[in-house]
């Protein structure tokens, strides 16, 4: 799932170039997330986010920064179990925007932004419509990222099912 060829907008990494040079969200590269890895998620979230806040002339600036750091922390949840599992995507927003700040310098937007991305199931609710598309944009990619992962399986899955389905009708 590469991207390096979207990322060519010199606008938006003008506008988190600090952070993706940062050696502690570096480290973000090394951490499983959806299959594949945190940074590249994150990328594609804030990147996505940007593009489209930018079309509809919100704060395109604020969720590009607020949306590369909206999973900012260094639990690696292939390596817990299921209970600290559901510990973490509850409460990841708050891992990340603590993170969030001990970094960077954030506006109340970018934080909102960061710590709601998991609306309801971080029960914080999103305060700005540039928190709304950033949550969604991270729903999409998630399941997005997640067919990519799983599509050997799903395909498995679509044979089985169409071979169930032929020999119905036979």
């Amino acid at each position: 799932m590469s991207n390096e060829k979207k990322y060519e907008d010199q606008e938006y990494i003008n506008l988190v170039s600090d952070i993706l040079e940062h050696d502690e969200f570096n480290k973000t590269k090394e951490i499983v997330h959806h299959g594949l890895n945190r940074f590249d998620h994150s990328m594609r979230v804030s990147y996505y986010a940007y593009k489209i806040t930018k079309l509809l002339k919100l704060d395109y600036k604020g969720v590009a920064r607020a949306g590369l750091l909206h999973d900012f922390f260094f639990v690696d949840n292939s390596d817990v179990d299921r209970t600290k599992r559901l510990d973490v995507l509850i409460n990841h927003p708050k891992y990340a925007l603590a993170n969030a700040k001990r970094y960077f310098e954030l506006s109340d937007k970018e934080a909102n932004i960061i710590e709601s991305h998991m609306f309801p199931i971080s029960l914080k609710t999103p305060k700005y419509l540039e928190s709304w598309i950033v949550d969604m944009v991270d729903n999409v990619v998630a399941v997005t990222e997640a067919i990519y992962v799983n599509q050997k399986h799903l395909k498995i899955a679509a044979n089985f099912l169409m071979l169930i389905l032929i020999n119905y009708l036979r």
